[in-house]
């Protein structure tokens, strides 16, 4: 078996699938890539078990065959080459790799492709298409908002809502929530599953802007992503999602609408002040002004700024965990925010004034920390 390759084009497409590979499996077949010649395409994979990973490349060949190459050597080899041809060629009998550059060659040993895990098929499957740019907002919106109990795994992934008028996606941690909607596309039929946190970190680091189309095939155990020349299948996580639209307060008479960034700059510096276990902020709203301070009182350490605002409401004063506060205003994106608050004791809802487009509704709520006076 043998193929020549470019050298830039193979480490690419190597580090793109790369992030999977896990540095303790108890696999060692796990520390391979799988190598799977067939008609001038090479198609290479990686697996963790829980999420495989592949990708196509043209290649010179007229072979086809399979063989798993040890990961990390090929990596690091790949990485100290400029661009030139390299050409690789499998001894079945020897069970050894020689790879040709231009400065020399170099031998590895190969395991028998045959060992490596299948993709998984997808049985009565659904399928659905999305641009990738929807996507890639939706993963980005979302992700930070996950949990990392254990005890509670629903809550470590993004939900995914698909019906024919929408498509939703959730994260919450009990403490925070987003949910981003897109009421402009939606599925053929109606489906939920919840997507785990690594497949949706590699598929925001793999899909471009450029990526026009990406093709969703989901069933009650797995998700396959498809889109330019890369293939992912992911086992879902399995569990019944929290009722989110239940903790979502429906009527909020208190509004604010303040300018994004000045509102974080002026958290991001009172928060300096604030208690190091609590992160707790507080904010004053009166009129036409919000104050917002924090203290710390074992270290006698305070701190308070006033910022104008647009407020419509009852005097009100709120606390709330600083850093929370903060990941919602980073991720929100636009210029302006628009505060929503019932009481005190009641969630705030964030949402972007401006800058989002037609169709697009995204929600940030973030619950209150106990004032003590």
């Amino acid at each position: 078996m043998k193929f020549i390759v470019s050298s830039s084009k193979l480490l690419k497409q190597l580090q793109l699938i790369g992030g999977i590979i896990q540095s303790n499996n108890t696999l060692p077949i796990l520390d391979n890539f799988l190598f799977e010649l067939k008609q001038g395409e090479l198609l290479v994979s990686a697996s963790d078990l829980e999420t495989t990973m592949s990708v196509s490349l043209e290649v010179e060949t007229e072979d086809v065959g399979s063989a798993a190459v040890p990961a990390k050597t090929l990596l690091d080899t790949l990485k100290t080459f400029p661009e030139q041809p390299l050409t690789f060629t499998f001894d079945e009998g020897s069970h050894t790799i020689e790879l040709a550059s231009d400065y020399g060659k170099y031998s590895l040993a190969f395991i028998d492709g045959d060992e490596f895990p299948k993709f998984p098929e997808l049985d009565d499957a659904s399928k659905t298409v999305l641009p990738a740019e929807v996507l890639v907002t939706a993963i980005g919106k979302t992700l930070f908002a996950t949990g990392n109990d254990e005890l509670r795994p629903v809550m470590s992934g993004v939900f995914f809502q698909f019906d024919a008028g929408s498509l939703t996606f959730v994260a919450t941690d009990a403490h925070k929530l987003v949910r981003y909607r897109r009421t402009d596309l939606g599925a053929a039929s109606t489906a939920e599953f919840i997507m785990p946190k690594k497949p949706l970190n590699m598929l925001r680091g793999s899909l471009s802007y450029n990526s026009s189309e990406v093709e969703v095939v989901y069933n009650n155990t797995n998700a396959q992503f498809s889109y330019d020349n890369v293939v992912m299948v992911c086992r879902l996580i399995d569990g019944k999602y929290p009722n989110y639209e239940a903790v979502i307060p429906q009527t909020n008479p208190n509004v604010m609408i303040i300018d994004r960034s000045a509102f974080s700059s002026s958290v991001k510096r009172v928060a300096i002040f604030s208690n190091k276990t609590t992160h707790q902020i507080r904010l004053r709203l009166a009129g036409a002004e919000m104050s917002v301070s924090a203290e710390d009182p074992d270290f006698s350490n305070k701190a308070h700024e006033r910022i104008a605002c647009d407020y419509q409401g009852d005097d009100m004063e709120i606390g709330f965990n600083s850093r929370f506060l903060l990941e919602m205003l980073g991720n929100l994106g636009s210029d302006n925010v628009r505060m929503e608050m019932s009481a005190p004791n009641r969630a705030g809802l964030l949402i972007p004034a401006d800058g989002t487009d037609e169709g697009e509704d995204l929600l940030m709520l973030v619950m209150p920390v106990m004032l003590n006076h």
